[in-house]
């Protein structure tokens, strides 16, 4: 088969065009500017930068005091926590906290029911652990447990207080105490999800 010459110079064209494409792509001269940077701009840089990286390690060792004095505050402050490895041991020290201060007042306090409630978040990293008592003693035994419980060293208070009348001729009073703990987030329930029944 010959070519003729219309096909020739089709070819040849073609294969300038290629040629001419494949410098422009692969010659950095012709693709990339150069673009000049004068040594005076590269030092002012390179003083800025430098200056910025004094300052961030200036800062760095002001940085590690706050958060060491954080974590000491943080960590006196958990010492009030509630601890224990599930909800119910939580919920039985505050019994026991609760029947600790009654035995030192005279007559000592009986705690003559319990009622346990749920652990519920307090906050984002805690959870708060109820207990409801019932007792009967003289109004001045109920001012000293209370004031018992709020110089414990755990975090627990009174959430909730009822009285009502109790003997005449004693003077004493029926008290329904709610005593709430501050836990560890671990003893919160984990939500449950409910799952549809699927049928056969």
């Amino acid at each position: 088969m010959t070519l003729q010459s219309r096909d020739r110079r089709a070819l040849a064209f073609l294969s300038v065009a290629a040629v001419l494409t494949l410098a422009y792509r692969f010659w950095p001269a012709a693709s990339a500017p150069v673009v000049a940077v004068s040594p005076a701009d590269s030092v002012n840089f390179a003083e800025k930068r430098l200056a910025r990286l004094r300052d961030t390690a200036a800062a760095v060792p002001a940085k590690e005091d706050v958060m060491k004095n954080v974590s000491a505050e943080l960590a006196i402050r958990e010492k009030g926590l509630v601890v224990a490895d599930t909800a119910p041991q939580a919920q039985a020290q505050l019994i026991q906290i609760v029947r600790r201060i009654g035995s030192g007042e005279n007559p000592p306090i009986e705690i003559r029911a319990t009622e346990i409630g749920p652990v519920r978040p307090f906050g984002d990293a805690y959870g708060e652990a109820d207990v409801s008592v019932q007792i009967e003693c003289r109004i001045d035994q109920l001012v000293n447990l209370l004031a018992g419980l709020a110089s414990q060293p755990e975090l627990v208070a009174t959430s909730d207080l009822r009285i009502t009348s109790g003997n005449v001729k004693e003077k004493t009073i029926g008290a329904r105490l709610t005593i709430a703990g501050i836990v560890a987030k671990k003893l919160i329930p984990a939500k449950r999800t409910t799952t549809g029944a699927t049928g056969f």
